[in-house]
């Protein structure tokens, strides 16, 4: 079994292809986890979409948008409103999980490793088989 993370961007536009990629599998979901981290006292949030594997292959996509969000508890992002209202719209609850920042990582794909690592833990990705 392949799981892999997909990152769609950081951009306000990047959210609407994460949510509209949300509303046309349905029939794949599988969960949606909202990631937090900081850096220099900024949280940021990412949202990422796991999906089932396809009919045919073994392969799990995790499409998401990475630390696009700022988070701020005076006031909340227009972007994780429009998330959290989707998803309730369809009774999906979301993981949340704080995670570390991915500048501490010396490339993505260790990065990938380490929250791979990290929803298997959690049992959201299934074990590799």
């Amino acid at each position: 079994m392949i799981q892999r993370f997909i990152e769609l961007g950081e951009g306000y536009s990047d959210i609407f292809e994460w949510l509209e990629l949300l509303k046309t599998n349905e029939n794949r979901f599988h969960h949606v986890c909202i990631f937090t981290s900081v850096l220099n006292d900024v949280k940021k949030l990412s949202v990422a979409l796991v999906l089932k594997p396809a009919s045919e292959g073994n392969f799990t996509p995790i499409y998401y948008c990475r630390e696009g969000i700022e988070y701020s508890a005076e006031k909340t992002s227009k972007r994780i409103l429009l998330v959290e209202k989707t998803l309730q719209e369809r009774n999906y609850s979301p993981h949340r999980l704080e995670v570390k920042h991915s500048s501490y990582f010396a490339e993505p794909a260790l990065y990938h490793q380490y929250l791979t690592g990290l929803l298997r833990l959690h049992h959201i990705l299934p074990p590799l088989s």
